[in-house]
């Protein structure tokens, strides 16, 4: 027979757990009352605008989040003019174009592909492996195999200008990153003249939200301009380069991938948002950690984050000025943004 000691120490302690057990909840889910904007898409970089569009095309249609980031990523991994990603992407040292890419959606299920040579779109490549196979990476002549038996077509993704800069690097070979290079090669009304030894890199990252609020991401890049041969950065690791929790928010990341592995950048922004963080404060506090390890080498390199909650807020920070990403949704298609930074 319980007394009645027993029976209000035992009311309290069942009290105090339901209220933690609300708190943890309320802590996942979005915001009470407040209106989610659905659907919507972000993308890193200004050439996100044109790939938005394409993810937009998805979502307006109440299509899924993962059919719209597939969709949308293709466009700059086709685009020859764009020489971060995909056709068109600066080579390594041995004149070789590696892709690396990665695909979630909102189950959590995953695929990725690295350092695949021949194949446009290896967004599509990823996608494979997450939906046809029971693993989450192929690398290397395995992605390859596996991208042909799917019936990819093989090509060649070295193209006149690349192979034009490449050689240019020859001369010297020295690596030299420029910081932001990826929007100053981009912007097609003040194009830069560069020598061939300081182009570098970037990625695309894309996390879409589709009218059942459910979220999907992407992140597809060729990686760094004159790499060594086999070099995989942050890009294709899920974790570091992408991260998708459908009851949190998303995160990608960009810039200098060593640097965003060695933090699983992206995973670290999600659990920040989980723990009531804003996506900028997130991501915030993401480009922080990698300061205060490394203060002499970041100031030398560019690293920023890209995330989203289930509301639609979204945000940006980076270590370096001029990090920039889009945003379309149901109000605007084009919508550019200017992330902060520390420096």
């Amino acid at each position: 027979m319980i007394n009645r000691r027993k029976f209000i120490r035992a009311s309290a302690l069942s009290a105090g757990l339901i209220a933690l057990d609300q708190k943890s909840i309320a802590m996942d889910l979005p915001s009470a009352g407040k209106i989610i904007n659905k659907p919507i898409v972000i993308s890193t970089w200004d050439f996100g605008v044109a790939a938005n569009a394409d993810a937009w095309k998805v979502l307006s249609k109440k299509g899924s989040a993962l059919d719209a980031v597939e969709q949308g990523v293709w466009v700059p991994e086709a685009d020859e003019t764009n020489q971060s990603v995909g056709y068109g992407g600066l080579p390594d040292r041995d004149g070789k174009v590696t892709l690396d890419a990665c695909i979630m959606d909102e189950n959590g299920n995953i695929g990725a592909v690295l350092a695949l040579e021949h194949i446009k779109h290896p967004i599509s490549v990823a996608r494979k492996v997450m939906e046809k196979t029971p693993h989450v990476m192929l690398a290397g002549e395995g992605a390859l195999q596996f991208a042909l038996e799917q019936g990819f077509k093989k090509e060649n993704l070295l193209t006149p200008s690349s192979e034009k800069a490449w050689k240019e690097w020859l001369k010297t070979a020295r690596y030299e990153p420029v910081i932001n290079i990826e929007n100053k090669l981009y912007n097609k009304a003040a194009p830069q003249k560069l020598p061939g030894n300081q182009y570098n890199h970037d990625t695309i990252g894309m996390i879409a939200m589709d009218s059942k609020g459910n979220l999907s991401g992407a992140c597809t890049t060729s990686g760094m301009a004159y790499k060594l041969h086999g070099r995989i950065g942050d890009s294709p690791i899920i974790g570091a380069g992408l991260f998708i929790d459908n009851e949190v928010g998303g995160a990608t990341s960009t810039g200098v991938g060593e640097e965003v592995v060695r933090n699983v950048g992206s995973f670290l922004v999600v659990e920040l948002m989980r723990q009531g963080y804003t996506p900028e404060e997130a991501c915030r506090e993401a480009v922080m950690r990698i300061i205060k390890k490394k203060p002499a080498t970041a100031k030398n390199i560019q690293v920023g984050f890209l995330a989203m909650n289930k509301n639609g807020d979204h945000g940006a920070y980076a270590i370096q000025q001029g990090f920039s990403y889009a945003v379309c949704d149901s109000k605007k298609q084009d919508l550019v943004i200017k992330g902060k930074s520390y420096y």
